[in-house]
């Protein structure tokens, strides 16, 4: 029975490469939508509750390549470079007119650049026209904060390099021989700090000179939701 067995497995995935043709490297570009995100104004405040609040950006869509090499049979190594851009308008800073304080409309959010290092595993069951993939690995993010209130705009003055692992699982339909299309499912949680500088000290809205509070300030992005992948491979 156990001799049945691995003969039954040997066969499966044997079958389950020859979808390759022979070719070691792909190629693919990928839509990427992210569930959610939170931007968090005051990460560094003695005030917990006010630590913890923070502006959810939802429904985020953005675009990646990837490179990847077939390692063996089973294993496939991948790079993986995303471009995230997220923001919204609220009400959520404050300015100075004089004595008095007031609330300020702005455009708020945030760019990622996602780095990713994978390991993906071809699950056996995989046959010549579907692929199933097993991943993880490695990253590095690199972000700025976004914010624009009326003409004035910020600088990133520093930044921390984020770190992080991912898990995903996906599957590729060869279309035609060398060229595939892939969904999947990836989780992550980027998380990185920025402290940035208004390009004025002040802004003129509605005939008013606003004075905001502080050049520079903190920020801490945290993008933690469920990201769905679809994209276009090609194998050479």
């Amino acid at each position: 029975m156990i001799k049945k067995l691995i003969l039954v497995f040997f066969i499966v995935t044997t079958q389950s490469f020859s979808q390759y043709n022979g070719s070691k490297f792909s190629f693919g570009v990928n839509t990427l939508f992210t569930t959610t995100s939170k931007v968090f104004l005051f990460p560094n405040s003695s005030d917990e509750i006010l630590r913890n609040t923070s502006n959810h950006i939802d429904n985020i869509f953005d675009y990646g390549v990837e490179f990847r090499y077939r390692f063996s049979e089973d294993i496939i190594l991948g790079l993986n470079v995303e471009y995230m851009r997220a923001t919204q308008t609220g009400t959520n800073i404050t300015g100075f007119i004089g004595n008095s304080t007031v609330a300020l409309n702005a455009e708020d959010g945030f760019e990622v650049i996602p780095v990713e290092l994978s390991v993906y595993y071809v699950l056996p069951f995989s046959t010549d026209n579907f692929r199933f993939l097993m991943g993880g690995g490695g990253a590095v993010y690199f972000g700025n904060h976004i914010r624009k209130v009326g003409t004035v705009e910020v600088n990133n003055f520093s930044r921390d390099f984020a770190y992080g692992v991912h898990v995903s699982i996906s599957m590729q339909y060869l279309v035609r021989p060398h060229i595939s299309i892939q969904a999947g499912l990836k989780f992550r949680d980027p998380d990185f700090r920025v402290t940035s500088q208004y390009t004025s000290k002040s802004v003129s809205i509605g005939g008013r000179i606003i004075t905001f509070p502080q050049s520079k300030f903190d920020s801490r992005i945290n993008v933690d939701g469920v990201t769905f992948m679809l994209g276009l491979y090609y194998d050479f």
